[in-house]
Order: structure tokens, then sequence, then C-alpha cells
């Protein structure tokens, strides 16, 4: 699955999608830039992601809610936070591995019943 990161550039970038590739996703980083064809990269970047992390401690207020409304528009499930490193895709990349190791069939209702 590709996750899109909405805002700002980052020095591990690198390191931060060697992360991502180990647990089998692929990161797509957006700047977040509203001028020019800015907020058609972030309309693009949401359409071929699966999951849109939006960091609001680098982007502006536009880019933040171009993002939000093109991840509705589209129906992409969005993570907001405030900043965004090895440790914050690391804790995200594990949840997500667990999330999709929960079988549905494997769930039983509280009443006992399947």
């Amino acid at each position: 699955m590709r996750i899109a990161v909405i805002g700002g550039r980052y020095k591990n970038e690198g390191q931060l999608a060697r992360i991502a590739e180990a647990h089998g996703y692929e990161l797509e980083f957006e700047e977040g830039h509203t001028v020019g064809r800015g907020i058609e990269g972030i309309r693009t970047a949401v359409s071929r992601s699966g999951l849109v992390v939006i960091v609001t401690d680098v982007n502006s207020h536009g880019a933040v809610q171009t993002a939000k409304k093109a991840a509705r528009q589209l129906d992409r499930p969005t993570l907001i936070i405030q900043n965004f490193g090895a440790a914050r895709l690391s804790r995200l990349l594990e949840a997500l591995d667990r999330r999709r190791q929960v079988n549905v069939d494997d769930l039983k209702l509280a009443s006992g019943a399947r």
C-alpha cells in the first residue's frame, strides 16, 4: 500500500522510505505547497495512496484543508499529526501490520455467536 505524506521536505526521506519498504509499504512525499501546481500535486498524491498522513507542523492551513478535502472526496483514510519522523512512522506501520493480521473470521461477537 502506498502512504502519502503531505507536508514538508525531510532530510531523512531515504531512511523513512526504507522503514516503510521493510514493512511492505511505499511512501510518497508531497511538500504541500498550494501555489502554482501545488494543489494538483496534493490531490494527485492523495489519489494514488491508500492512506494519507497530513503533517500540520510544516503545512499551511490551506494545504491541510486541501489534503483533507481530497481525502474525503476520494474516500481515503487520513492521519493528521503534528510532526513526522522515523519513530512515528515505525509506530504507524506496526499498527497497520497488526490491523492486517486480524482475520474477520476469527472475531467473535460478545454473545459468542459467529
